[in-house]
């Protein structure tokens, strides 16, 4: 996932950017208004990370400016301002979330997952990697077209693969879907997963990224 940072205090930029790089995104970084909406129009970005309170100007013309545009780019707000009307406001301009600071760096993933999938959801019901596919409307896993039945657990880890096919995920990351943490829960539902996939033939393997995580990688045919 592609993130953009937009935040003017440097320990809480860099805090951010090393927890979120930790976790498998990819993240870009500005500390001004203008140099934001830069790299906003710029690049292609899955979640924006908004500071309201910056050196040259408020983060909510960020917002009005790319809602204006048409453009349906998550946009998380991360202020110290916690009145209601605050939150209203940025919320009513297009904001898909508000945050307050101080927030904990693993609620601020989890809300990014949120709106992310929000987004992907606007733009299309299927993700779809090699000969899989996945509904997310039903959480409906197919392969080659035949139903595959997934557990719940399973079935959020392909969807996290799926949403980073090709890319590696860091362990960290995909600690979140479940509660019981630990490296010996996560590797046996990635060896079900892997199994459950093999066995409806699906051209594609989790591969183990040795010091990071998963990757889901296509199989040549």
């Amino acid at each position: 996932m592609r993130v953009l940072a937009i935040e003017d205090n440097r320990e809480l930029l860099e805090l951010m950017r090393s927890h979120l790089t930790k976790c498998g995104f990819t993240v870009s970084t500005a500390e001004t208004l203008a140099d934001g909406l830069i790299m906003a129009s710029a690049s292609c970005h899955d979640v924006v990370l908004l500071d309201l309170a910056l050196p040259d100007g408020d983060g909510k013309e960020f917002i009005d400016r790319f809602r204006h545009g048409r453009s349906s780019m998550p946009i998380i707000v991360l202020s110290a301002r916690s009145e209601l009307a605050e939150r209203l406001g940025s919320l009513d301009m297009g904001a898909d979330d508000y945050l307050i600071k101080p927030f904990d760096l693993d609620e601020l993933v989890a809300r990014m997952h949120a709106v992310a999938r929000r987004g992907t959801s606007l733009q299309g019901d299927t993700l779809t990697f090699a000969n899989i596919e996945f509904d997310q409307r039903y959480r409906q896993v197919l392969v080659n077209g035949q139903i595959v039945k997934l557990r719940p657990r399973e079935t959020a880890l392909l969807e996290l693969l799926l949403r980073h096919a090709g890319e590696p995920i860091h362990r960290d990351m995909l600690y979140s879907l479940d509660e019981e943490t630990g490296s010996n829960v996560l590797d046996v539902h990635v060896h079900h997963l892997r199994r459950r996939l093999a066995e409806a033939g699906a051209r594609v393997s989790i591969a183990t990224v040795r010091g990071h995580g998963y990757a889901l990688r296509g199989d040549e045919a």
